[in-house]
């Protein structure tokens, strides 16, 4: 399987340009997600993962438990509980058993930090679908 891949990459087929633009992509993302980690409000960063899982899955519904989410968000549990709360009084989103359903994308979109629009332009101009 390894040698199969690294063959194709060296036959020029295209799928290098594809790995290395989902390279780049990825570690744009990566260090975007830092920074973005150290500058805005969990309610920011959680509605920019929702925002980013919508783009993803292409649902309005999709499967994200609070305790993944409060991983990837670096904070507690609890705290996700909380923000999914507010984000869901404002009719962003509902939360029930480990699903989320983007009820209202523009609302979401305006809670979200700016680092949400910069990772989007990035995976659309690097890895167009």
């Amino acid at each position: 399987m390894r040698a199969t891949f690294i063959a194709e990459l060296a036959r020029d087929s295209g799928l290098a340009g594809v790995v290395r633009r989902y390279t780049q992509a990825f570690v744009s993302q990566l260090m975007q997600q830092v920074a973005c980690n150290g500058l805005h409000s969990i309610e920011q960063r959680c509605a920019r993962w929702m925002l980013l899982t919508h783009d993803r899955v292409g649902a309005d519904e999709f499967p994200l438990t609070r305790e993944f989410l409060a991983q990837m968000l670096g904070v507690r549990r609890a705290s996700v509980t909380v923000v999914a709360g507010i984000l869901q009084q404002s009719g962003f989103i509902r939360y029930r058993r480990g699903r989320v359903t983007v009820t209202d994308r523009a609302g979401l979109e305006g809670a979200a930090c700016e680092c949400y629009a910069v990772l989007r332009e990035v995976f659309e101009r690097l890895v167009p679908e």
